[in-house]
């Protein structure tokens, strides 16, 4: 049997979500299918992506100065190359014999398992698949074979960043974006029976589901009570696995607030439009379920350039004011702007290429019959 490794991180649920989808996907080919946390991979890794959620929760302009900084660079900084070349031989040795791909759902695990690639190290074809509508360029690596974007928008930023420029540079490809099945346009019988589930039958507006990640980051708070005097909306509030928040909105007053939700899918159904702050895999789920989808109150960051791309492309509209929330949450809720956008989400869903018939595809080209490449292409070794 085939096998296929594919390296996340719990950085969030966002990138092991992907993974999670592809996992699915490929499984369903006949793949056999590993996959790791590159956190337990790299040096200090947990370290690292605790050090990222205080900065983030705590320190947003702190956050913004280090992304606005690497979104100028060639290349990671010192100090992650360091921790990079630190994990090369684990992330090696994570990649059996009988594998024919590894797969990055990650930045910092495609820019290990790029630079394997490009020196030589690493004989099978590597794959990056997209988590954000933006790229930022640490998503780029030379030695990667293939990535797979979202949206067409995401794949040209990509190639703004260099793909397919040159020997070693990759191309990328539009596929349909990683989202388990579990999410899907919802009926109305399913809807009542999710509202029922979750004990939201008794609310007399629109539902505005309000997520802000598994970490429940970002002004939350104030979000909340906003959709709620707004008068359109009633907010319906996940806070992930942030119990601080949970408890502050519940002692507030606040009728519907989750904590960490198993069945998102079930709970998307229930509501009418949903209220987001980093667009990555919610906002995606969000589009699979039939929701329109705003922005407001975007973390910094990867953030506002991902409300900058839904903007872009119609797909999610971005909210900058408060004044502007009232007619907004109207229009996404009962006017034409919500049913074009609910129409645009579930087109984009189901538009481009299966990501499993991608990398399929790519094998093949590298020689690969039943359950082993046959005669690996080569990748040009480049100074990394």
């Amino acid at each position: 049997m085939s096998r296929v490794v594919i390296f996340s991180a719990s950085v969030g649920a966002g990138h092991d979500s992907a993974a999670a989808a592809l996992a699915a996907r490929l499984v369903g080919r006949g793949f056999a299918v590993d996959r790791h946390d590159f956190l337990t991979l790299m040096p200090a890794g947990r370290t690292v992506c605790e050090s990222y959620r205080r900065i983030i929760t705590h320190a947003p302009r702190l956050y913004q100065c280090i992304y606005s900084r690497t979104e100028r660079a060639a290349r990671p900084g010192l100090v992650q190359r360091r921790l990079l070349k630190a994990a090369e031989q684990a992330v090696l040795e994570a990649i059996p014999a009988d594998a024919v791909a590894a797969v990055a759902t990650y930045p910092l695990a495609a820019q290990v398992l790029g630079r394997l690639r490009a020196s030589g190290r690493l004989g099978v074809p590597v794959v990056v698949a997209f988590t954000d509508f933006s790229v930022h360029p640490l998503w780029i690596a030379r030695g990667v074979d293939l990535y797979l974007a979202p949206h067409a928008v995401t794949a040209g930023q990509a190639e703004g960043h260099g793909v397919g420029s040159g020997a070693g540079s990759g191309r990328v490809a539009v596929a349909r974006p990683l989202v388990s099945g579990r999410f899907g346009d919802r009926s109305r019988s399913g809807r009542a029976a999710a509202r029922a589930k979750f004990g939201l039958a008794g609310a007399d507006k629109p539902l505005a589901l309000l997520v802000g990640g598994s970490w429940g980051v970002g002004d939350i708070a104030s979000t909340a009570f906003e959709l709620a005097a707004s008068g359109v909306v009633t907010p319906v509030v996940v806070c992930g696995r942030n119990e601080v928040l949970r408890a502050r909105l519940r002692a507030a007053g606040m009728p519907y607030v989750f904590g960490w939700v198993g069945d998102m899918a079930s709970l998307m159904a229930a509501c009418d439009v949903m209220v987001q702050n980093a667009g990555a895999s919610s906002t995606l789920e969000a589009f699979a379920t039939g929701l329109p989808v705003a922005t407001y109150r975007s973390l910094v960051g990867h953030g506002r350039t991902n409300a900058a791309v839904l903007d872009e492309t119609d797909l999610a509209l971005w909210i900058r004011t408060p004044d502007d929330l009232p007619g907004a949450l109207l229009e996404l809720t009962s006017g034409l702007l919500g049913r074009r956008q609910r129409k645009a989400g579930l087109a984009m869903i189901g538009d481009g290429a299966e990501p499993d018939e991608l990398i399929v595809g790519l094998l093949r080209e590298f020689g690969w019959v039943g359950n082993s490449i046959a005669a690996l292409g080569s990748v040009p070794e480049v100074a990394v």
